[in-house]
């Protein structure tokens, strides 16, 4: 994937990263994508031992034929603090190397994340489709901010995921029975077409397959993480 530099530095201190997603906020656009999206690259990441390395996968699904079309990952040194609502100045150098690694054209991105399901409206989703210009859903494991009842237990059931009355998310089931994902709108798409693509690319698993395949990559990445280059 080709996008422009990062249009700011990785070395902050916690403040200036608040003060950062707060300005950079106000630049996610929610709206419907101009065209179908077929082809969405799922992002992953682990840590190595010690925390020293963050490994991010990148894995493009075709959500027509239900299959891998390409992988890819990149090792990059972690250099921001473990901080929760800052987790993307921590993950996100890793993950946009990963998609520079990328060489097939992709419709979306798909993060193991939140979007504007986050304190200051910009998750790891958001931060992501801001600096690539790319429609990007953030669909998470657990939820992070706002309050929302139990969707019904049929796949497909959802409700929405509240931060006082402004809707930020959805509480998805992608599979009858099973717990939730928490979908949200990363940027450059609408909360709907988000719930569309991820339940039609959970193929038979909690997760989709974009994200979930990047999961798989990580964690064997991370097993032999000697063999990782940069």
């Amino acid at each position: 994937m080709k996008f422009k530099p990062t249009p700011h530095r990785w070395s902050l201190t916690p403040r200036r990263a608040i003060q950062l997603q707060k300005q950079l906020a106000n630049n996610i656009v929610v709206r419907q994508p101009n065209r179908e999206i077929r082809y969405v690259v799922g992002v992953d990441m682990a840590f190595t031992t010690g925390m020293s390395h963050c490994i991010a996968g990148a894995v493009v699904w075709d959500r027509c034929e239900k299959r891998i079309i390409e992988t890819a990952h990149a090792k990059r040194i972690v250099r921001f603090p473990y901080v929760p609502g800052l987790l993307s100045f921590r993950e996100a150098p890793a993950v946009l190397a990963a998609l520079r690694k990328v060489r097939h054209p992709v419709d979306a991105i798909m993060c193991d994340g939140h979007g504007l399901a986050h304190s200051r409206r910009f998750g790891l989703a958001c931060h992501v489709g801001y600096i690539c210009n790319v429609p990007t859903i953030g669909c998470a494991k657990s939820r992070f901010v706002g309050e929302h009842s139990q969707p019904a237990l049929r796949r497909g059931s959802s409700c929405a995921l509240k931060v006082g009355t402004e809707k930020v998310g959805l509480v998805l089931r992608t599979r009858d029975g099973v717990k939730p994902v928490f979908v949200s709108v990363g940027h450059l798409i609408d909360l709907d077409t988000a719930r569309r693509v991820v339940l039609d690319c959970a193929c038979g698993f909690r997760l989709p397959e974009p994200t979930r395949q990047a999961d798989i990559l990580v964690a064997k990445l991370t097993q032999s993480n000697a063999g990782v280059t940069n």
